[in-house]
Formats: C-alpha cells, sequence, structure tokens
C-alpha cells in the first residue's frame, strides 16, 4: 500500500524556482540590467539603493526621481532612475531605526522570471547589497536555499 505525505507544506513546488540566499536581479523599468541582491525572508519589503530621492510632478503624477550606483561600494556607474511614487512609509530598519521612506513599484527580473515588485528607497552606501529582496517580492513564486548563491544565473 501506497502511502501518503501528510506535509501539506510541499504543495506545488515544482512551479516554484528555487533562489540562493544572492541573486543577480535585473530592475528593467529603472535601466538596471543587473544588481546583486541579497533575499531577505526576514524583511517584508524590498528595498533598493536611492542617492538624494526627490519628489517630481509630471503631469498630475507624482514621480520619485533618484541616483542608483547598482555596484557594491562603487559610485560608478550612476544611474538617474525615476519611478511612480505609490506610497511613502514608515519603515523599522534591521539596526532598529526609524526612516520614512519613498515607495515605487517596478518590474524585477529573476533568471526567467518577471513580476512587479514594491520597493522602497533608501540609502544603502553602507549596506552589503544595494538591493534587497523582501519575502513578498517572492512568497508562492520562489524557494530560497539559504545555503547556496546564484542558482538563477547564466
Amino acid at each position: 500500500m501506497a502511502m501518503k505525505s501528510s506535509h501539506s507544506g510541499s504543495v506545488h513546488h515544482k512551479e516554484r524556482l528555487v533562489l540562493g540566499w544572492r541573486e543577480w536581479a535585473s530592475l528593467p523599468d529603472l535601466g538596471v540590467e543587473r544588481i546583486k541582491a541579497k533575499i531577505d525572508t526576514g524583511a517584508r519589503t524590498s528595498a533598493l539603493h536611492a542617492v538624494d530621492p526627490v519628489l517630481v510632478t509630471r503631469d498630475g503624477q507624482e514621480y520619485v526621481r533618484f541616483r542608483l550606483h547598482p555596484v557594491q561600494r562603487k559610485s560608478k556607474p550612476e544611474l538617474l532612475c525615476e519611478a511612480l511614487l505609490v506610497d511613502s512609509r514608515r519603515v523599522v530598519s534591521s539596526g532598529g531605526h526609524i526612516e520614512d521612506r519613498f515607495v515605487i513599484v517596478t518590474r524585477m527580473r529573476l533568471g526567467e522570471r518577471e513580476m512587479p515588485v514594491e520597493i522602497t528607497l533608501t540609502n544603502r552606501a553602507l549596506m552589503g547589497f544595494r538591493m534587497l529582496i523582501g519575502r513578498t517580492s517572492i512568497c508562492k513564486k520562489f524557494l530560497v536555499d539559504p545555503g547556496r548563491s546564484f542558482l538563477l544565473s547564466s
């Protein structure tokens, strides 16, 4: 007699790609071809390095314009990015600091999968990664293997 698994948490694994604890991502709407990102299941929302974010109004809508240095520990290249402002919220960082951040939604590509993601903008110059991918961006789409890196890189 065949035994059935009683573990209900293993549903739909075949449709979920496995990520390492860090991956290469791209943000096509912001002109970012590759950015090294840390997968952080302890963080709810994703965060992106943004220098001098400012609000600009165009056609009655608010946008955030900011400079982005996509390469860790380097100020070049520098990209000038702009995205529609979707929210502004108070965020408590992993260090316990409270910060008001602009929130945007943009397309993110991980491997062959592309999806819209909500991202808060903050200066991550002193952090190890210029992008942090939080759990709401990847839940129900990916599984994370914390012992491996760059599983989706080509």
